[in-house]
């Protein structure tokens, strides 16, 4: 075990950590995910709502592997969470046009309203969170966090090729 000390970290860096271990502890604190779900009145588990959203995002079927490397998770994971989600009636199976062996995962009619609704209580919450901001200030955070997320994609290896996580590339 070597027992050399780190390098000191620029302040700013400091704080980044600092803000992002914050904001994580407390949406896991808080149950900020439960808290939207049941307002937004759909009955899932926190990690249905990335494959619920990345299905809703993408436009169109996808296959399960391609559901994994989007979430950057394995795939056991997207298909037991498949199995749960089809089960509630908020995806369904559909043939691979390319090839009929395979199978794709759509987002069902409840499935869509179900993301609509999930947004839509998330949505609700941070305006009413971030209410004395101006505009100007969110709109620059908004930029500010997507680009975070990019770069710590990038610098990371996840996310979609060509995409930050399945969302087309923003302008700087």
């Amino acid at each position: 075990m070597s027992s050399a000390v780190p390098p000191a970290s620029p302040d700013d860096v400091v704080e980044i950590e600092r803000a992002i271990s914050r904001v994580a502890h407390m949406l896991t604190r808080f149950r900020q995910h439960d808290r939207t779900v049941v307002a937004a009145g759909v009955p899932v588990d926190r990690a249905a709502v990335p494959l619920l959203r990345a299905l809703a995002e993408n436009g169109g079927p996808m296959r399960p592997g391609e559901l994994a490397v989007r979430l950057a998770v394995e795939a056991p994971h997207v298909t037991r969470q498949v199995q749960r989600l089809e089960r509630a009636g908020y995806v369904e199976r559909v043939p691979d046009p390319v090839d009929r062996r395979c199978q794709r995962v759509r987002l069902s009619g409840s499935g869509l309203d179900a993301v609509e609704s999930i947004r839509a209580s998330s949505r609700s919450w941070i305006s009413e969170a971030l209410a004395a901001w101006s505009p100007g200030d969110r709109e620059r955070l908004a930029g500010l966090v997507n680009r975070m997320v990019d770069d710590f994609e990038s610098h990371s290896g996840a996310g979609g090729a060509g995409t930050a996580g399945g969302r087309p590339e923003p302008t700087r």
